[in-house]
């Protein structure tokens, strides 16, 4: 049974002071300070946040960022590519979405919509609607096509002169790098990973515009294949040998779970801060606390931890503009 000590509660909840708020890094002082239901835990990811960046240059240490892709559909995708550009995340596991968004967006417009649109109309004159986000036809699957097929060729007579095996060790990471090297916008996450030569890691390749694509291309080039497991030595790589490992986990699915299943071979995380919408009572990876994770060996008992239950698209910007700011 659990006993708590009535003077260990020291800490007064204080009132905002308002006109005393004159950047976002004093809106997070104060926030911690204030607390609130949701407010308390975005200040602790933001303390988390923080020494984990401060750590991200040292020897050993390795920051891990995970997810989804519909985010690059906003100008939220802003927040990763700072992380990537500045080099305070050492390997990013997201969706084949976020390739999609991230080349589309590299080259055309995406546009501002309403959850409220009629699907039906959209669908006959060619627009797409992701949440309140609206995007048409040509400035998706038919610029992916145009533009990654060809690069497709380009890498195969790259890597067919310089091996028996050209696709022996090509995995999501060294795809994304391919296609990053061939991007000179520095509005592109792609374009940072390989300039910085992050590792991205797709574990579900398949499931987006992207790995139709790879599909396609495979049909004319029977050898083509994308070495996923080589993806996975990197994973086991950089946990095997991380001194210290920390995560930033968006969302849930498989990218949250390939953060925390490959940390749990070093015996759990260090620190790690969560963000999600999902309910915890579908039993659900996206909705599962972080503390769950303990029980798993995936995060260590004794690591800061917070998971804060909003959308990212408000509570990342928030964030970024403290860290970044």
């Amino acid at each position: 049974m659990v006993s708590y000590d009535p003077e260990s509660f020291d800490r007064p909840v204080r009132d905002y002071a308002f006109k005393d708020i004159d950047s976002p890094a004093r809106l997070f002082d104060q926030m911690s300070e204030a607390g609130g239901f949701t407010a308390s835990k975005l200040a602790r990811a933001k303390e988390i946040l923080s020494s984990m960046f401060e750590d991200s240059d040292k020897e050993g240490c390795v920051n891990w960022l995970s997810f989804p892709a519909a985010l690059c559909a906003t100008g939220t995708r802003s927040f990763f590519l700072e992380l990537i550009k500045r080099k305070l995340v050492h390997v990013v596991i997201t969706t084949c979405g976020t390739l999609d968004h991230d080349l589309a967006r590299t080259f055309k417009q995406y546009y501002h919509g309403d959850f409220d649109l009629d699907d039906v109309a959209l669908g006959k004159v060619g627009l797409n609607r992701l949440g309140n986000v609206v995007i048409p036809n040509e400035c998706y699957g038919d610029i992916l096509e145009q533009k990654v097929l060809p690069w497709l060729d380009e890498i195969g007579k790259e890597r067919g002169s310089k091996s028996d095996s050209p696709w022996k060790g090509f995995g999501t990471v060294e795809l994304c790098w391919a296609i990053g090297d061939r991007i000179e916008d520095d509005s592109s996450i792609l374009h940072w990973a390989a300039k910085n030569r992050i590792p991205i890691v797709i574990p579900g390749i398949t499931d987006g515009s992207i790995g139709a694509q790879l599909f396609i291309h495979r049909q004319k080039n029977p050898s083509f294949m994308i070495d996923v497991l080589s993806d996975e030595q990197i994973c086991s790589d950089l946990s095997w040998t991380a001194d210290k490992s920390n995560a930033l986990m968006v969302g849930g699915g498989i990218s949250k779970h390939h953060v925390i299943w490959w940390n749990q071979y070093r015996g759990g995380l260090d620190s790690a801060v969560g963000i999600s919408t999902a309910p915890e009572y579908d039993g659900s990876l996206s909705g599962a606390r972080l503390r769950e994770a303990i029980s798993w060996g995936k995060i260590r008992p004794e690591a800061p931890q917070v998971l804060v239950e909003g959308e990212a698209s408000l509570l990342l910007p928030l964030l970024g503009a403290a860290l970044f700011g």
